[in-house]
């Protein structure tokens, strides 16, 4: 993360200076100018999310002016390119406007405008950090980088108003609700976008693994793939073929990936570059999350959301229990990819063509298990679907539906951040109201000491507070080999699918991508599949292997080989 943020103070740097000499633009003391932000950029669609982002629930807009955003400390020499961001209702003349920090108090002139727009004296370099309409104002604006006041008003009557204190290099503070906090540059601020019932089908893998493949079969039109890493021929094939009848084809993945990018990702996206697929990488310089996560696709008017990655172990079956539905909803596609248009056409995409050049990439060796098909694929009517995105929306909504929970709650993952991790915190609370709550974390060997350790101290909660909870530890049996779903089913009716890890870092820093399917249906096939991996065991559902050790004795003798291996090896990232 740290890396990553300097290397965008610096980028930034460069790129403002080479904007700044090459605008002879309009200079600050110019009449206001309401235009278009610059070329190149302004493929971000309006309705979406661009630099600044949109607003929030845009049918819900403010009655009265307001101060939306403030870019105090850019990165150029004299923080040049300072901008306040303002919503006015349609048609607003700007005389009598006027915008003060305090010690000096700057008029909006006469312009008509409406929306947002992007207030500075600097347009050359601003118009290089935002896509908003520019009204360049006559005057010196100065934010304080140690922090300022700002107050906007019409004749003499303050209408909106704001401060802050000790601003980050190169990002911007924003209106989030009723509170203000500091973000990226270029960070996305999408509310959950909710459609009513359509035909979904869920599955599971490595059950299910033709379910992704036979959904881009059928593309005509698009194809949009979001993805934290990317190593599947068969998924490849499909997406050639597919670019080869003329459809789009687009995929974006992080460019660091846990354990970097392996000789087998790069082979397979060297083939997709070559049979005209648009390949990209999101990260860099200008990184705006700290890992693109997701796992989804955008096939026509169908969304696609899994918790697997598009590789051997996940899509392809081979390794890991994971959960995934399919949409049938345009609503949800449009959504999905709008969000995708945003984080793959903003300046911390590379394309992999130039991303790969004089790169080394890491051994791996594929996932190459075989596993039966215990749950079938089905195809049922849900009866509502919210689209969620991390970090814009995703976890207040997760916590809003732990703390809906009347009956019970169920929760399947690759691990928990930490004991005060806010998801944990809401499925105890639920617990404490009487809602049975079950837990159930993966065996795999970098999470199990750890999981262990949550899990003991989880039952010794239940013990001690007499809670209807439980946890434990997953027994994979010979139905898979890990658990990496991140699963949640709330009531029995109500599931969320998607990349969102319990942890912080997962749900406020990374690009995460999560749907909500609502349906009886839809929670008796999780619930069954939670069942089954509850119990343990093989394919019969019957324990594994015929051991009488103790599970204690177990853990012990399985908790010393996870520390040996631990020493030598280190997951900085957990999928």
């Amino acid at each position: 993360m740290l890396g990553r943020r300097l290397a965008c103070v610096l980028a930034v740097t460069v790129l403002l200076f080479a904007a700044s000499v090459s605008t002879a633009a309009v200079g600050a003391g110019s009449a206001p100018v309401v235009g278009s932000a610059s070329a190149g950029i302004d493929s971000i669609p309006d309705h979406g999310v661009g630099f600044d982002a949109p607003a929030r629930n845009a049918s819900a807009a403010p009655e009265k002016p307001r101060i939306v955003s403030i870019y105090p400390n850019p990165v150029l020499d004299d923080d040049a390119g300072e901008f306040v961001v303002l919503w006015f209702p349609p048609d607003t003349d700007l005389a009598g406007w006027t915008l003060t920090d305090g010690e000096s108090t700057l008029s909006l002139g006469n312009a008509t405008v409406g929306g947002r727009v992007a207030l500075t004296t600097d347009p050359g370099a601003a118009s290089n950090l935002t896509t908003y309409p520019i009204v360049v104002l006559d005057g010196t604006l100065s934010l304080a980088n140690g922090g300022d006041e700002l107050a906007l008003a019409h004749d003499n009557e303050t209408i909106d108003g704001t401060n802050y204190t000790d601003a980050p290099d190169a990002e911007l503070f924003r209106r989030v609700g009723a509170t203000w906090r500091w973000v990226p540059l270029g960070a996305t601020d999408v509310e959950p976008v909710r459609a009513d019932g359509a035909r979904v089908r869920p599955f599971v893998l490595p059950d299910a693994p033709s379910v992704p493949l036979a959904t881009l079969r059928g593309a005509e039109d698009r194809i949009l793939v979001g993805g934290y890493s990317f190593a599947s021929e068969r998924v490849a094939r499909e997406l050639e073929r597919a670019a080869a009848r003329g459809v789009e084809v687009r995929v974006l993945l992080d460019d660091a990936p846990a354990g970097g990018i392996s000789t087998a990702q790069a082979r397979v996206l060297d083939s997709l570059t070559g049979s005209a697929v648009d390949v990209e990488v999101i990260g860099g310089s200008y990184a705006r999350y700290d890992f693109h996560h997701p796992k989804y696709a955008v096939v026509d008017d169908r969304a696609l959301v899994m918790t697997e990655n598009w590789k051997p172990a996940g899509t392809g079956g081979n390794a890991s229990r994971g959960w995934g539905v399919v949409v049938d909803s345009s609503k949800t596609a449009d959504a999905l990819a709008t969000i995708f248009r945003a984080d793959a056409d903003w300046r911390d995409t590379i394309s992999w063509q130039e991303f790969r050049r004089d790169r080394a990439f890491t051994a791996d060796e594929a996932a190459n298990g075989s596993y039966p098909a215990e749950f079938e694929p089905r195809s049922m009517r849900a009866e509502e679907m919210t689209l969620l995105a991390a970090p814009d929306n995703a976890e207040g909504e997760i916590v809003r539906l732990l703390d809906g929970a009347n009956e019970s709650i169920a929760v399947v993952q690759a691990s928990i951040g930490s004991r005060n991790q806010p998801f944990l915190r809401a499925a105890l609370r639920a617990a404490r109201r009487g809602v049975e709550v079950r837990i159930l974390l993966s065996s795999a060997w970098y999470s199990e000491a750890d999981n262990e350790a949550m899990v003991a101290w989880l039952n010794q909660r239940a013990r001690a507070e007499d809670l209807p909870l439980d946890a434990k530890v997953a027994d994979p049996g010979d139905r898979f080999a890990k658990i990496h779903a991140k699963g949640v089913l709330v009531d029995r009716e109500t599931a969320v699918i998607g990349s969102v890890n319990w942890n912080n870092n997962s749900a406020r820093e990374n690009r995460e991508i999560a749907l909500v399917v609502e349906g009886e249906g839809v929670g008796e096939y999780y619930g069954r599949v939670f069942d089954a991996d509850w119990e343990g065991g093989d394919a019969t559902g019957d324990p594994v292997g015929g051991t009488d050790l103790p599970i204690g004795l177990v853990a012990a003798v399985l908790g010393v080989s996870t520390l040996v291996v631990l020493v030598a090896r280190r997951v900085r990232f957990a999928e």
